[in-house]
């Protein structure tokens, strides 16, 4: 049966055939040794089976190498025949599939990061803002995740999906002040409430995905409501200006009242303290006139007169005495 499909079964035949033409048309016979006798015909069945051997080895070993593949440590290799999964390689190394039936996926096993579309929402005080966040995520179960999502674009929107609910439940609950201040207490650990539930979500739905954190990029306004929230803005920041500076005001009255009313009270004892002292001294003063005056009364009535003059008479003052009083005597020099 070999002898049937051989391709060089033709040329061995005219080889064989012209030898024997050549052989009966010879005139002298010639003996084995001779240097003209016939050569001996080339055993080409011999080389035509080695031939097929190699050909046979040769696309064995391509075949071979064909359906190797490597498993790098971070990725999945799927191994699937007629589409149906028949075994996940996930340690990294080198593996081989059987031809022709079986074909092979690669999916990542590193974490990878989405970006979750802008998405509109509303606050507890019924304000209207834009979210946008990103998620880091990681494939645990390949054979979940292709039964349940097929590929890893299904599986982002499947995420997606449970990442704007949470997201909507959660910031619905906060008013716009507290969603846009980080250092708001009453935010809280608001990204990882998210996580938390998004992982919920598909481990129940076996999607074999789990999110390792869930972070917002941005928030921000639509366009539509941006002045009126800035007027609002404004108009709030004013109210409370105007009250810190009436309250300003009142504490400033108040001050100046209470420092008034200290004033009032220390000038109050200084002039009491200073009456007290003038008085004393009018008191020493007069003791020390009475003391001196009593030693010449004639003196002290002369001092006296003069006294009363001075405040009696002015630059217009016209005054008429009788001569023989003694303040005329005084003016006159007439002293006896």
């Amino acid at each position: 049966m070999a002898n049937d499909n051989n391709p060089f079964k033709s040329m061995e035949e005219k080889f064989i055939e012209k030898q024997r033409a050549k052989q009966k048309g010879s005139k002298e016979p010639k003996t084995a040794g001779t240097p003209n006798s016939p050569k001996k015909p080339i055993e080409f069945k011999k080389y035509a089976k080695l031939t097929v051997i190699l050909t046979a080895i040769f696309a064995v070993a391509i075949i071979l190498i064909a359906n190797l593949f490597i498993v790098k440590e971070d990725e999945y290799r799927v191994v699937r025949q007629f589409g149906e999964i028949k075994r996940i390689v996930k340690e990294p190394g080198i593996n081989l599939k059987i031809p022709f039936i079986q074909s092979v996926t690669t999916l990542p096993k590193n974490q990878m990061t989405y970006n979750v579309s802008e998405e509109e929402i509303n606050t507890k005080d019924k304000k209207r803002i834009i979210i946008d966040n990103y998620a880091v995520w990681k494939i645990t179960d390949p054979a979940k995740m292709i039964a349940n999502a097929r590929n890893i674009v299904n599986a982002e929107a499947r995420m997606e999906e449970f990442i704007y609910s949470v997201v909507r439940t959660e910031l619905g609950q906060l008013d716009y002040v507290d969603i846009v201040n980080d250092e708001n207490s009453s935010r809280g650990s608001l990204n990882d409430r998210v996580t938390e539930r998004v992982n919920e979500f598909l481990t129940e739905g076996n999607y074999g995905i789990e999110v390792v954190d869930v972070r917002m990029k941005r928030i921000d306004l639509p366009e539509e409501n941006e002045q009126s929230i800035y007027t609002r803005m404004i108009s709030e920041r004013e109210s409370t200006a105007q009250k810190y500076l009436s309250e300003g005001d009142a504490d400033k009255k108040r001050i100046e009242a209470e420092t008034d009313r200290e004033v009032q009270e220390m000038l109050a004892l200084a002039k009491k303290e200073a009456a007290v002292i003038h008085a004393e001294g009018e008191a020493e003063a007069a003791k020390i006139y009475n003391d001196a005056f009593s030693k010449d009364p004639q003196f002290y009535n002369l001092y006296r007169t003069l006294q009363s003059y001075t405040k009696t008479i002015g630059d217009d003052t016209m005054i008429i005495l009788p001569a023989d009083s003694p303040y005329a005597k005084v003016l006159t020099g007439y002293l006896e």
